[in-house]
């Protein structure tokens, strides 16, 4: 057996590809978790199918690392397999994240397909760190190789960690910086060829590749947006990646559309439609709605109705994404769909978590209006809860009205139900009530208000578009197959047990 010393720098430059290998791992991780969310629709499994793979996988290819083994030359044969895996998780890092958007493109298998990609990049991922510390430990003890090792793999996921969601997913996007991470292996690569004289034969080979891989890299982004394009209908005008979500504008002759993560905000054909009935509902029940609190919205576009009322002096918005207050303000189309509204003087806007927010604000309002995203994840499905409610219920001022969004209740009548049955949970009384939007078919909205405390609904002081005193008594005749059955139990929305996000799922498997 041939014994090698490895130099303070070899030992270095293995430490260092131990800390960005595992920062290329997890950032990989969480780019599948967030392209399959953001492609299947479904964030909850895509995280666990996704986490639950790379985990499994990582545990894999840490087995199969025993099986690399000579006798006679043990340090050439597990810096060779070191080399390898990195410049295998170079294609895998450029032609994944790609390949999963041209098979959605055309239909195609996507969840086995996520799967597949996970597997191979977690089985690559999961050999680095023994080998790396088969070679440490052949230099000093094993307790002082996986400390140092594991040490820095600790130190790299944190990096990655943070990187990926401040840095790289809102600067890049995904398949940019799916094309940024390929560099990297090839990097570590060249590193560990420089540094190791017996992977001498692997220098030109890797120097060759590295310009190839980042040209390839490059691409993947206009690629990607070739390829985005055919998700939609109509052309895209516009497209942000933020740290939240995927903002896209699409429009078509008058028609602009907005879509966040894929999923179709509003239609400029139809919108009054919908946001007439989610605001001007609550405003008429109240004598006299002078504070509003507007959560969500960042469109402005339920901002436009709340101000066409008279006796409003104050609108208090919550906004989570920053990028969405930005598009709203500056794109020309949307602007001028809203009427410019967030830069009238009477609003105030709040860029924030709702959850945390709320619970700063004292003052009391007359009117809470809630339009936030459908509960298909927990983070959003918490903005649905009891305890949520209970904040709201704490800023209402009396008389006050709150009213909320609440799905499509004919696809998914258990949402409407729970968000319901959270509400009468803090004791409110629910009326809710539906309508249909052509664009997304019948919609649901819930309106809640304290015991004894409605106010009949008074004429608006304004002709709207669609919405009259006789769509207003209309919408509260709330049809029968809306409601789940009674063999159907549906549980209040809780931080501890979130039901919304399983009964928004039938519709995402419609």
């Amino acid at each position: 057996m041939t014994s090698v010393i490895f130099s303070t720098r070899q030992v270095r430059a293995l430490l260092v590809t131990a800390m960005v290998s595992s920062a290329v791992g997890l950032v990989l991780e969480l780019l599948l978790v967030t392209e399959a969310s953001y492609l299947a629709g479904d964030a909850t499994l895509a995280t666990g199918v996704v986490v639950g793979s790379f985990l499994a996988s990582m545990g894999l290819g840490a087995w199969l690392t025993q099986f690399i083994a000579d006798v006679q030359r043990p340090h050439q044969i597990l810096l060779n397999s070191l080399l390898q895996v990195e410049l295998l998780l170079c294609p895998l890092c450029l032609v994944g994240p790609l390949g999963l958007f041209l098979l959605f493109s055309v239909d195609g298998p996507l969840w086995p397909a996520i799967v597949v990609v996970t597997v191979f990049v977690g089985v690559l991922s999961g050999m680095e760190l023994p080998l790396i510390t088969r070679l440490l430990e052949t230099q000093q003890s094993l307790r002082q190789a996986l400390a140092q090792v594991l040490a820095l793999d600790y130190l790299g996921s944190l990096i990655g960690a943070l990187m990926f969601p401040l840095i790289l997913l809102p600067w890049l996007g995904l398949l940019p910086t799916a094309g940024l991470l390929s560099v990297v292996p090839i990097c570590c690569a060249g590193c560990l060829c420089l540094h190791f004289p017996m992977l001498q034969r692997w220098r030109w080979p890797t120097v060759c590749l590295l310009p190839l891989v980042a040209l390839i890299g490059s691409l993947l982004g206009p690629l990607g947006n070739r390829i985005e394009d055919s998700f939609y209908a109509d052309p895209v005008i516009s497209r942000f990646q933020s740290r939240f979500q995927r903002i896209v504008l699409t429009r078509r002759r008058g028609d602009l559309r907005l879509y966040l993560d894929g999923d179709l905000q509003f239609s400029s054909i139809d919108e009054y439609r919908y946001h007439e009935a989610l605001v001007h509902p609550a405003m008429s029940s109240h004598a006299r709605p002078q504070r509003i609190l507007l959560l969500g919205a960042g469109d402005g576009l339920a901002l436009r109705e709340i101000l066409r009322w008279p006796e409003v002096d104050r609108v208090d918005l919550i906004e989570l994404d920053p990028a969405m207050l930005r598009l709203a303000r500056r794109h020309p189309q949307l602007k001028a769909l809203n009427n410019g509204v967030l830069n009238d003087p009477r609003v105030r806007v709040h860029v924030g978590d709702a959850f945390a927010l709320i619970r700063q604000f004292v003052e009391p309002y007359d009117v809470v209006i809630a339009d936030f995203p459908d509960p298909d994840t927990i983070p959003i499905a918490r903005l649905y809860s009891v305890a949520f409610y209970a904040n709201l219920l704490r800023l209402l001022a009396p008389g006050g009205t709150i009213v909320t969004q609440a799905s499509t209740p004919f696809f998914t009548p258990r949402v409407l139900a729970s968000i319901e049955a959270s509400l009468r949970e803090l004791s409110l009384v629910t009326r809710p009530y539906s309508h249909t939007i052509p664009s997304f078919g019948p919609w649901g909205f819930v309106l809640a208000h304290r015991s004894g405390e409605f106010h009949p609904f008074r004429p608006l002081p304004f002709e709207a578009r669609w919405l009259d005193a006789a769509q207003l008594d209309q919408i509260f005749v709330f049809p029968r197959d809306f409601r789940p059955s009674e063999s159907d139990p549906v549980l209040p929305n809780r931080l501890s047990r979130p039901v919304l996000v399983e009964y928004q799922r039938q519709i995402n498997q419609l």
